[in-house]
Order: C-alpha cells, then structure tokens, then sequence
C-alpha cells in the first residue's frame, strides 16, 4: 500500500498539461529585474552601482544576516538603476536593474554539460559553497539552504528527505527536472547527506509520476543509502511536515521544525543546485517555471533567468489568452493572483497560472452551514472555521489559542467550503496579526 500522511487532504484535480513538455531555455530578456529580497529573511545589500558593468553569475547584492543569502547577476551588461520594482505580492520593493548586454559569465563557472562526481570537499565546505551561491528552497518557500544544514544546537539530522512530490495542480517543473537531470539531482542528493552527516536519504514522489520513480530508482540503485519511496496522490503532501509524516509516520510538534523529529526536507530543485553550487561554481541565477492553463496555447516549462519579467513567459507559450481572468504566480492552491505582468522571476517562482475568468470569479459567499468540511481537510488538524471567526473578529487571543500560526496556508479549507467561505484569507490575516504579537513578547 501507498504511504501518506493520514490527517486531513484534498484531491483537486491534477491539470498537469505540461508535463509532456521538456524543459526549454527562454530567451534572456532586454532588462533583468532582480530583487533583492527573493528569500525568507533579512534582504541582501547591494554591492554595485548604476553605471556599473556586471557580468553573469557576479554578485550583485551580498547577504545581510544569517538568515539571509547572496543575489547574483542572472545576465552580463550594465546596471541601469537601483530603484523600487514591483514583486509578487504587489508591494514595488528594492531591486537592481539591468540592461542585457550579451551573456558573459565568470570565468570559475563550469559552463559544460558533463557530469561531476566530486566528494573531496568536507561537509563545512558543502554548506559555504551553498551560502556563496545564494541557494534557497526552491519549492516556494524559499528559506536559506545553508541555515537548514546547520541544526540549532543540541539537534542532529538522522535522515534527508528530498521532495519531489509536486502535489499543486497544473505545476510540473520539478518533475520535467527528476526527468531530465536525474544524475545530477542523485549527487546533490549525496553532497546534502554529507553536508548534514546523516547516513540514509529518502526522495519522495507522488505516483502520479511513474517514469519519475522508475528513472530515479534506476539512478539510486548504486548507493543503498537513498531510497525512493512512491507516495499515494494526496493534497498538501509536498508540505514539509505532512511529506514527513507520509514517509517517516513521526509527526512534528506544533510549533516545532522538521529537525525536531530529526528530518531535513529538501527539494529537487535545490538538490539540483546544490549540484551545480557545487560541482560546478554556478550560483543560483536561474530556475524552471511552469507556464500553463487551460487555454494557454503551449503550457511549457523553461528555464528561465532570475530578473526576466513574466509577460515575456506567457509570450513563449503563445501569448496571454483572451478569456484570462487571473493571473497566479505559483499554483492555484497557494499561489497568489498578481497584479501585473512585469513582476520579475525570483528563486521561488515555480509556476505561471493562467485561471480563465469563468473559473477565477468567487462565488458569492454564504453563511458557514456548520458542516465540518474545512475541518476534516485541514492537514495540521485545525478547525478553520474557528480561526476565520477569530481573525474576523480580531479575538486574536483565541487565534493563537486555537493553534493559528500552525496553519501551513494549503488552502485546503477553502477549497471545500461549500459556502464558499474566504477561510484562508482571515487565516492568513490572523497568522499575520499573531505573529507580530508573538515577536513583540519577546522583544
């Protein structure tokens, strides 16, 4: 029988129209919009000037804190402005802009397709590779790889667990990469293991994705220290603590991290440039973004640089339709809608959604029926309904009485309010408003 996490889930259907699409390198844009915050954490500081000629992969914006990566140039040219510039949420933030002259890398990148086996380096000298190459988990959530590797004290890692489940609908980019850079994500796999010191490795994988199992069991057949396991289809199983209930059945505790119960989750993509971080010095200036939706004319997956505006990805894939109602950057599930075409790609950007506006339209909301629903979907054991009064009515005790800030934002609450209830939205409110409450105790 198929593992999975027990509590809660949904099944939206899958919509997985690119997954047939290999990964195709965009064009580079005419200007890069590069901000400097794309990660969880304190923003990077710019290093360059306007006037300033950069070549590809330099850095352009240096790390500023622990919690905190470097920014790297994704095109070679000249910098045009140091300026406000719009991102995903909506907000216009700090970023570096650049005129694309050409594409000259630094000379230290391995620019060839051969593949490295390299397992001089310590594990210390893994994690640095990592920081010095701006590397954060590439599933969305965008926390600094190298804070993960380094557990708080008193905490040791006993198992790695890659995740190449993908459970949004519509998004395929991590799995056209399991496909078409299997090796490469196996030995960043192994320079994971050792830069954690663990012992056993275990990559996840929806069975929606059969090749993907199949080719990534024949590539881990040599080393008997990573296994694949095939997972049971089940919304939000791609959540760090529901992949490591399905695989490991330990649960981690409200409030606590992965390493609680001794897992680090990583996923495919960042094992993939923890490859090339690695093995081959190239910093993380570029990543594979999913384009798709039910009218997009060529749902694609490119490899896209970090900077180049979203409108020049709906072009490659054919244009932007004319029944568009909403544009999401991410999946439908817990992407969000963007206001404008000209947000750039960042190192969390996995997908491009193109929701048809018969299907973006919410539906009048109604009175809650008290039918349970969003409670029995709720992965992390809440009651959803509860926190969206308490957030609404701004009890912001009770919301954290009632466990707010474990809510992991799925959106699987929504997604089965039969009233169609904005239950995630107060959700979010209410973690936000709690959190501040939280922080401002300890200060």
């Amino acid at each position: 029988m198929l593992k999975t996490f027990k509590i809660g889930g949904v099944h939206p259907a899958e919509n997985k129209f690119s997954s047939g699409r290999e990964i195709e390198a965009l064009a580079l844009p005419k200007t890069a919009f590069i901000p400097v915050g794309q990660h969880i954490g304190a923003p990077a500081a710019p290093v360059v000037k306007k006037g300033d000629k950069v070549k590809t992969g330099q850095v352009i914006a240096q790390s500023n804190g622990f919690v905190s990566v470097n920014i790297h140039s994704s095109v070679s040219g000249t910098v045009k402005k140091i300026d406000l510039i719009p991102d995903a949420s909506g907000y216009a933030k700090q970023g570096i802009v650049i005129d694309v002259e050409g594409d000259e890398w630094l000379e230290t990148i391995d620019r060839s397709e051969t593949l490295v086996n390299d397992f001089s380096f310590t594990g210390e000298e893994i994690i640095q590779k990592i920081k010095e190459a701006g590397i954060v988990g590439m599933g969305g959530a965008t926390f600094p790889t190298h804070v993960k590797l380094v557990p708080p004290k008193g905490m040791k890692a006993g198992l790695l667990i890659i995740n190449g489940v993908e459970c949004e609908p519509y998004l395929t980019s991590d799995h056209r990469l399991m496909l078409e850079k299997a090796d490469e994500i196996v030995v960043g796999t192994r320079l994971l293991m050792k830069a954690l010191n663990v012992e056993k490795a275990v990559i996840g994988i929806e069975n929606n994705k059969p090749d993907a199992i199949r080719l990534l069991k024949e590539k881990v057949a040599a080393y008997p220290a990573i296994s694949i396991t095939p997972l049971k289809v089940k919304y939000p199983q791609g959540g760090e603590k529901q992949l490591i209930k399905a695989v490991t059945g330990k649960e981690v505790p409200s409030g606590a991290l992965p390493i609680a119960v001794g897992c680090v989750v990583s996923n495919v993509g960042t094992a993939f440039a923890v490859y090339e971080a690695v093995q081959k010095n190239k910093p993380l200036f570029e990543r594979v973004v999913t384009v798709t939706g039910k009218s997009v004319k060529q749902p694609s997956n490119f490899k896209v640089r970090i900077g180049t505006p979203a409108s020049e990805l709906l072009e490659a894939a054919g244009g932007l339709p004319d029944d568009t109602g909403k544009i999401i950057s991410g999946g439908p599930m817990m992407g969000k809608a963007v206001t404008s075409l000209e947000i750039p790609v960042t190192k969390g950007t996995s997908g491009l959604l193109l929701v048809p506006g018969a299907e973006a339209r919410r539906d009048g909301r109604m009175a809650c029926i008290r039918c349970s629903r969003c409670v029995t979907a709720c992965p992390m054991g809440l009651e959803p309904y509860l926190l969206m009064t308490a957030s609404e009515k701004q009890i912001w005790e009770r919301a954290e009485k009632e466990k707010v800030m474990d809510c992991i934002e799925c959106g699987s609450c929504s997604y089965t309010c039969p009233s169609s209830r904005p239950l995630l939205d107060y959700i979010r409110l209410g973690k936000g408003k709690v959190g501040q409450i939280i922080r401002s105790r300890k200060n």
